[in-house]
């Protein structure tokens, strides 16, 4: 074994007895299973109860029922989001959202999620825990647990999807801007029941993001003390994005960048393609983090071809 396996498989190990406490309760997974496959990390219960609560809110489009949702998911939290369904007659595509960072469900839904349900898709938008909490990454080993959490709730809002009359469970499309293309690549390496991805201005995550092209921490995780910078690498290194990237068997991928971003370097963007499938589709745009309308566009034109939105 490589020095370099080696380490991961001890960062791995040392990673999942803090995560598993509440996965261990439900799956029989531990540290041992995790340091071979990291992907049990992320095992879940599709037949576990959902348990879900509904509430009406104002829509910004007639022809479009909106409400707050919320779902059991692991270890006894509760997702939670709006979802956009369009007053036509079903079974509809469905479109799961994943904000950016900072963001919420409701700014993703107004930003983006809105487009795709008046295409005809069912909108599900959730948020990400710190999100849920009002509050942002804390660079402690607590990001750690919501990254894994956070997957756990992509999983079960596909359990809800697939569990609606009104979806089709072939055609679910996943789309996420920013931090929510970086954790759209971990989240599709795990779950294989997702017909086409959309990442728009990923990097290859939160490491990536905290760390300059040396490895050397970059602000803000350069102005912690060395021992809080370390623990907080050595929490996330091992559920890194990109470290999955290559297990993404989701059938269609399409993942669009701006030269001029701000946030993600092209070298850091080109280091993602590079670990994504080859069949990915990359689109760049000559542009910062926002990309121009005709990127939205693209998206748009490429889904109706992957699950029969309007284009």
């Amino acid at each position: 074994m490589s020095t370099r396996r080696k380490t991961l498989g001890l960062m791995l190990g040392a990673l999942s007895c803090t995560l598993l406490g509440a996965t261990s309760r439900a799956h029989a997974t531990g540290p041992e299973q995790v340091r071979h496959d990291p992907r049990a990390l992320f095992r879940h219960d599709s037949a576990a109860p959902l348990a879900i609560v509904t509430e009406p809110v104002a829509s910004l489009d007639t022809g479009i029922t909106m409400q707050r949702i919320s779902y059991a998911s692991r270890g006894g939290d509760r997702a939670s989001g709006v979802i956009a369904v369009p007053n036509t007659a079903g079974p509809h595509p469905a479109v799961l959202l994943l904000h950016g960072l900072p963001g919420n469900a409701e700014q993703a839904m107004r930003a983006v999620g809105y487009s795709h349900a008046r295409r005809g898709a069912i909108v599900l938008s959730i948020d990400a825990p710190w999100a849920r909490r009002g509050s942002l990454p804390s660079f402690t080993v607590q990001d750690s647990v919501d990254q894994v959490q956070l997957i756990h709730d992509l999983r079960r809002a596909v359990d809800l999807l697939r569990q609606r009359s009104d979806v089709d469970p072939k055609r679910i499309a996943y789309v996420g801007g920013s931090y929510g293309g970086a954790m759209g690549t971990l989240f599709l390496s795990v779950e294989d029941r997702i017909a086409a991805g959309i990442l728009f201005v990923p990097d290859g995550g939160m490491v990536d993001h905290m760390t300059n092209r040396d490895g050397s921490p970059a602000r803000p995780l350069a102005e912690l003390p060395a021992t809080a910078q370390a623990r907080w690498l050595a929490a996330m290194r091992p559920i890194e994005p990109i470290r999955f990237a290559n297990q993404i068997r989701t059938p269609a991928l399409l993942v669009q960048n701006g030269r001029r971003d701000q946030y993600v370097s092209t070298e850091d963007a080109e280091a993602l393609h590079r670990a994504l499938p080859q069949h990915t589709t990359v689109e760049w745009y000559d542009s910062g983090h926002g990309l121009p309308s005709t990127a939205s566009q693209s998206r748009h034109a490429w889904l109706a071809k992957q699950i029969g939105t309007r284009p």
